[in-house]
């Protein structure tokens, strides 16, 4: 028999899942477990998606745990997008986007002005290029061109911001390294990384733990969800269905009431169907993966008329207000304080404390 759930009671099984409902996640790098991987590409987003979910938040935590600790890695990931990921779990993120190797497409060389054998002498040369030392981005251009010896290449690699590393940081040879004097640097998870693996876990393992660890957040969900927040939508077909087919001893179908069928971990079904729905304010930052990992067409929780305020050009994913574990509306922050756009009722009280709990956390 088919277990029956309602939006809000998966919203707000989601909400406590991810943090938001009580807000008692110990660190930051228990926050990017939970969330599989927070979104970097705002930096101050990504600190204020840990703080709202902090027992205690730290304004300085993520810094300690990028540099000094190395328990957070900041690379590109999910979709081509900057994360924040837990250091001993990065190696089984590559191998599971590994599997997709976009830069051996034509179609993708010619748009990045590159050739077959020079994408190849980049994959080749960058690891060679990077040693126990930290790069900028023209050391790194520098390094690789002389042990390619193709001048050719400090162009292509000078325009586009990151587009030709990224492959590199998909194979896990290339991350984030500390800023030097405000400029980004680059360096090889192999000797970054403490613990990092003699070679990457084999991807039919690898995606099945990264599968399990997203609906142990962002489920229940469809195979067509998780290849959304994980590619863009585009993951071999044949892969995927390879994943799933290995994780169902561990699902169950669930349908929800307005008729998807979802697949659900067992072992969170008890869990699922007894929750309560949230009556709930929160603010999230933007590109906050409660969002992110959802698909942007979910009505139940992104009305969609709200869409073109939450999901706007060039990728930007504005800060929301949800309540009832649904987005209600937009905010931004001007000078220290919270601007709302909400499109539906909110009630004042908890509206209000929402807010002021968002900007004691603001910098």
């Amino acid at each position: 028999m088919t277990t029956k759930l309602t939006w809000p009671q998966i919203l707000a099984w989601r909400l406590r899942r991810q943090f938001v409902t009580g807000a008692d996640a110990p660190d930051a790098v228990t926050v990017a477990r939970r969330l599989c991987g927070v979104q970097t590409q705002v930096a101050s987003s990504a600190q204020l998606a840990v703080a709202v979910r902090s027992a205690k938040p730290d304004p300085d935590e993520i810094v300690r745990a990028l540099w000094t600790d190395r328990t957070l890695v900041k690379t590109w990931i999910m979709r081509g997008t900057l994360h924040l990921v837990p250091a001993d779990e990065l190696a089984g993120y590559c191998a599971t986007l590994a599997t997709l190797r976009f830069w051996e497409k034509g179609s993708w060389q010619r748009g990045h002005g590159v050739t077959a054998a020079e994408i190849a002498a980049i994959v080749e040369a960058v690891p060679q290029a990077l040693g126990e030392h930290p790069l900028t981005r023209e050391e790194l251009v520098d390094a690789v061109v002389a042990v390619t010896g193709n001048a050719h290449l400090r162009e292509a690699l000078t325009s586009g911001w990151g587009a030709l590393l990224k492959p590199l940081s998909r194979l896990g040879e290339l991350c984030y390294g500390p800023p030097r004097e405000g400029m980004v640097t680059f360096t090889a998870p192999r000797t970054w990384v403490p613990g990092w693996p003699a070679g990457l876990p084999p991807h039919e393992e690898a995606g099945v733990r990264v599968a399990r660890a997203f609906l142990g957040a962002h489920g229940p969900a469809t195979p067509e969800m998780f290849d959304a927040w994980l590619f863009g939508g585009v993951a071999r077909k044949a892969v995927l269905k390879g994943w799933f087919r290995d994780l169902a001893p561990e699902l169950t179908e669930v349908e929800t009431d307005d008729g998807l069928t979802l697949l659900a971990l067992t072992e969170h079904l008890d869990d699922l169907a007894t929750t309560r729905p949230s009556a709930e304010v929160h603010l999230l930052p933007g590109f906050d993966q409660y969002i992110l990992a959802a698909p942007r067409t979910l009505a139940p929780l992104i009305p969609p008329p709200l869409k073109p305020k939450v999901s706007r050009q060039a990728g930007w994913i504005s800060p929301v207000v949800v309540h009832e574990g649904r987005v209600a509306g937009v905010w931004e922050a001007r000078n220290g304080e919270i601007a709302l756009d909400l499109a539906a009722p909110v009630p004042q009280g908890p509206l209000d404390e929402a807010v002021a709990r968002v900007r004691s956390l603001l910098p």
